[in-house]
């Protein structure tokens, strides 16, 4: 399953949809059915004029993260919380020992934040190499530098090293919470990562607090055409699509009870 979703990804991403229909649109063609083959060239070209020329995939971004909203507030006590890991380059820390972080940084930044500030909070960090290889360091794993590096104890880190996908963090996270007697912890993941996570913790059964960071969107974007950042509006309509499509897909497996929890 995991392979299958991997693959399918590769091939059902907007960039990638649009070429294998400008592809399809020279064989049909080159074999004479050129009515079809302009038909397959015009709906490549809208993709990617949506893609790239509009604000589709940062306002279905914003719906996704104004889902959980983050309290106005600190916890006044904190007893853990958990990480979601997806947030540091498993290649490159692999090959140069490092702890180099991507855009969803913000998920660390915040657990490191608040935990200064309860020196008493337990961290679970769950994420392991979610590559199709297998090869690389996972993400709890060498999470381990990034807080020692701020002055967080290791003892106070549960990791979680074996996961590949937001399902398996569940699972394994569910053994470990319960194996350390740990309850009602913050969930820290990218916002719009937030309700296909909650929608799979609670089908665990287990009460966590959303707690979400690494917003990618201001919120307050309107439909709209957008020329001035093509590679933006790429990047964020394919992270949106990804997502929704993650949440029917979990939702229609029966791993999470509403395909769009609140």
């Amino acid at each position: 399953m995991f392979l299958i979703s991997k693959l399918f990804w590769v091939f059902a991403q907007p960039l990638s949809a649009a070429f294998l229909l400008c592809a399809l649109a020279a064989l049909l063609v080159f074999a004479g059915w050129r009515r079809l083959g302009g038909l397959s060239a015009l709906l490549a070209a809208l993709i990617l004029f949506v893609t790239l020329f509009t604000t589709t995939g940062t306002v279905a971004l914003q719906v996704l993260e104004a889902r959980f909203p983050k309290p106005a507030r600190d916890p006044q006590m904190l007893s853990c919380m958990i990480v979601l890991g997806g947030a540091l380059d498993t290649e490159i820390n692999t090959a140069r020992g490092g702890i180099e972080l991507n855009q969803a940084a913000d998920r660390f930044v915040e657990a490191l934040r608040l935990a200064r500030g309860h020196p008493e909070a337990r961290i679970l960090i769950s994420g392991g190499d979610g590559s199709i290889s297998g090869i690389y360091e996972g993400e709890a794993q060498a999470s381990e530098r990034l807080f020692s590096a701020f002055g967080i104890s290791p003892d106070r880190l549960v990791k979680e090293n074996a996961s590949r996908t937001t399902y398996e963090n569940t699972l394994n996270t569910a053994e470990l919470l319960k194996d350390q007697g740990l309850e009602n912890c913050l969930l820290i993941t990218s916002a719009y990562h937030m309700p296909r996570a909650i929608g799979l913790f609670r089908t665990a059964g287990m009460t966590v607090t959303p707690w979400p960071a690494d917003y990618r969107t201001s919120g307050i974007v309107g439909l709209s055409f957008d020329f001035t950042q093509p590679s933006l509006n790429a990047q964020l309509t394919t992270t949106a699509a990804r997502e929704w499509m993650s949440l029917a897909a979990y939702h229609f497996a029966g791993r999470i009870g509403d395909i769009f929890p609140r």
